[in-house]
């Protein structure tokens, strides 16, 4: 019987044995290739550093000034300025420009329009900003990808910001063009050379290019302060801007400029026609916002076409270059 024993018990082990040694060649195999295809993935995915320093926000909800670090703040202006599904090379040139405006702020020696203790506050007076919390509760389920997407995008331009002249420009951006940006002259009267009306004629494809707007005559009267006598006509458009925007206009025998009309009339955009209907100024526009800068709209349909995002702020700051923001930083920090 012991014989027989050993020899089943030796069978009994083959029987276990061959699967292992079957599969032993696949699994290492497999694991190889997967330990490698998972290194090269680490190597290649950007990283988000440790920020150099804390950004001073006024957090208008609370009231209170909160120190966020540089990095997290320029994530927190993405994703409140532009659309997490954008292209991603869209969201590299947002983030460059973010970047780019919060050090200049942080240069400037006195606050613009600021409270007392910070540098910037969260609103659309400077830059709009939205913590992580905050951000969980807007975006909900796609909290996750979201935020992946726009840190990979924060990441990739770290320690980068635009110059001219060896300084950090104005990074102005806005929403959508109406085929053209506008010299920076043409709408705060003061020429800056990067700032220069271009073609952006991607824009019409954007679901912000056309406006119309219907105000109540009496109500469009008092906000110009004019009166609108009964000869069927709204106004005289009397110059455009390159840019082809409303430069000047004649209402009710007094003079505006087109940004005046837009802002008091709270118009999308100062490229606009207009027609008396009734009781009601019948308005129409094409694009949102000022238009100086890059159009973000504009950028992600560039980045659609396969642009990156240093063609894109290329184009829209014309002259900028890409540099290092540590030298602008560190004068900050000396400073304080």
């Amino acid at each position: 019987m012991k014989p027989a024993l050993i020899a089943f018990g030796a069978l009994f082990f083959i029987i276990l044995l061959i699967p292992t040694l079957l599969v032993a060649p696949f699994m290492d195999q497999s694991k190889g290739k997967l330990s490698e295809e998972l290194s090269e993935a680490k190597k290649d995915a950007p990283v988000l550093g440790e920020s150099p320093l804390d950004v001073p926000v006024y957090r208008s909800q609370s009231k209170e000034i909160e120190n966020i670090a540089l990095e997290e703040y320029v994530i927190g202006v993405v994703a409140s300025e532009m659309p997490a599904d954008f292209e991603t090379e869209a969201l590299k040139a947002q983030a460059l420009a973010a970047r780019t405006y919060i050090t200049k702020q942080l240069m400037n020696e006195q606050a613009l329009s600021a409270p007392k203790g910070s540098v910037v506050t969260d609103t659309q007076m400077h830059q709009v900003y939205k913590s992580d919390k905050e951000l969980q509760e807007i975006w909900g389920k796609d909290y996750n990808w979201k935020l992946k997407k726009i840190t990979e995008a924060v990441a990739a331009t770290q320690g980068k910001i635009l110059t001219y002249d060896s300084q950090p420009i104005e990074a102005l951006f806005f929403s959508t063009s109406n085929g053209y940006t506008e010299n920076s002259e043409d709408y705060w009267q003061e020429p800056i050379p990067y700032l220069k009306s271009v073609e952006s004629i991607w824009d019409e494809k954007s679901p912000k290019f056309y406006d119309k707007e219907v105000i109540p005559l009496q109500e469009f009267e008092k906000k110009l302060g004019v009166t609108i006598k009964n000869s069927g006509s709204v106004g005289k458009i009397t110059g455009l801007t390159p840019g082809k925007r409303v430069a000047t206009v004649e209402v009710g025998g007094k003079k505006f400029s087109g940004k005046a009309i837009r802002e008091k009339l709270g118009l999308k955009s100062s490229d606009f026609t207009w027609e008396l209907k009734g009781d009601s100024v019948v308005i129409e526009t094409k694009g949102f916002g000022h238009g100086v800068g890059m159009s973000q709209y504009g950028a992600n349909f560039m980045a659609a076409d396969g642009k990156v995002y240093t063609d894109i702020v290329s184009y829209y700051y014309k002259g900028a270059e890409i540099s290092d923001a540590d030298p602008f930083l560190t004068k900050y920090t000396a400073n304080k």
